[in-house]
């Protein structure tokens, strides 16, 4: 892979650190995007069958294989959907996202959240991706997290998919995975900023041999760590942005870092990351922790589940 600054994960695959995430890129733009992240530089790409616009990314992959960009010159991760839990509908989900990525296989696939609902249909659309009872209470699946590693594990055996992984895992359903798994995670993908900066949760998975994904590094909001005034001033400091700045504090962290945009002069910067944060910056960084998680589900799920 182009981009030299990689982790090696317990599947023996490298994951580049430095990620392009497409959650609300909306179609008739994302590809674009992908395109442009490519020439800037990004070879990890990451995905979800519930952002519903996978179609679009494996139109601007297909454009970059036929002008000479290799599949093993990129990264792909993508993410099973809560509805797509029971062991068939995981394989189904995973080919469902093959097809509309055009690719053969993906580098990562993740459970995208220790979630089980009844299954909608594929591929996963505005209509059908939250099963709600006549009451407006979400209709659970009667399968186990348990029964749906196990089929993650089927995928790669299949060469479907590289690695497997979770997202969204606090550090309880990670002592769970690990009571049963036989194939144990490479990733954990997690919300992450110094307003949240899950250092007990990283530590853990860091000495179980998983690396940790890090999405929303810039937080989101108004009120947010790319409002605060430390962040500011240490990135005057360095003559980067407040973006830059948390970006970099994760990756030093040892955290893969897919921050999204969709302004080309953004997905520039935030690639442009190639500096270094000083022990204390870090610490005085970490020392933001609020605890603030920032991608709240509550509003539609009717109940939080938090990593």
């Amino acid at each position: 892979m182009a981009d030299k600054f990689v982790d090696k994960l317990n599947s023996g695959a490298t994951i580049p650190l430095r990620g392009f995430g497409t959650w609300k890129a909306e179609p008739g733009v994302v590809g674009e995007c992908v395109k442009a992240a490519y020439e800037v530089g990004y070879r990890h790409f990451d995905c979800a069958a519930i952002y519903q616009n996978e179609k679009e990314i494996g139109q601007a992959f297909s454009e970059l294989f036929s002008k000479g960009v290799k599949r093993s010159d990129i990264f792909v991760t993508s993410k099973a959907w809560n509805t797509c839990h029971e062991p068939q509908r995981v394989i189904e989900a995973c080919k469902q996202t093959l097809k509309d990525l055009r690719l053969d296989y993906l580098d990562l696939y993740l459970v995208h959240w220790p979630c089980n609902w009844e299954f909608m249909g594929l591929p996963i659309t505005a209509d059908n991706w939250i099963p709600k009872d006549k009451d407006g209470n979400i209709k659970f699946a009667k399968v186990s997290l348990e029964q749906t590693w196990h089929a993650m594990e089927e995928l790669q055996k299949m060469g479907l998919v590289k690695s497997i992984g979770v997202s969204n895992y606090s550090i309880v359903n990670m002592l769970d995975l690990f009571s049963y798994c036989k194939i144990p995670p490479a990733v954990n993908q997690v919300e992450m900023h110094p307003y949240y900066a899950r250092t007990d949760l990283l530590e853990f998975c860091k000495s179980r041999g998983v690396h940790v994904t890090a999405y929303s590094p810039l937080g989101s909001g108004k009120h947010g760590p790319l409002q605060d005034e430390t962040v500011a001033k240490i990135a005057k400091k360095h003559g980067k942005t407040p973006a830059q700045i948390l970006i970099r504090w994760c990756m030093q962290r040892g955290c893969s870092v897919i921050p999204k945009s969709v302004k080309k002069e953004r997905i520039k910067e935030n690639f442009d990351v190639l500096f270094e944060l000083s022990p204390s910056e870090m610490k005085e960084l970490e020392g933001l922790d609020k605890n603030i998680i920032l991608n709240h589900q509550k509003e539609y799920w009717g109940f939080n589940i938090h990593a």
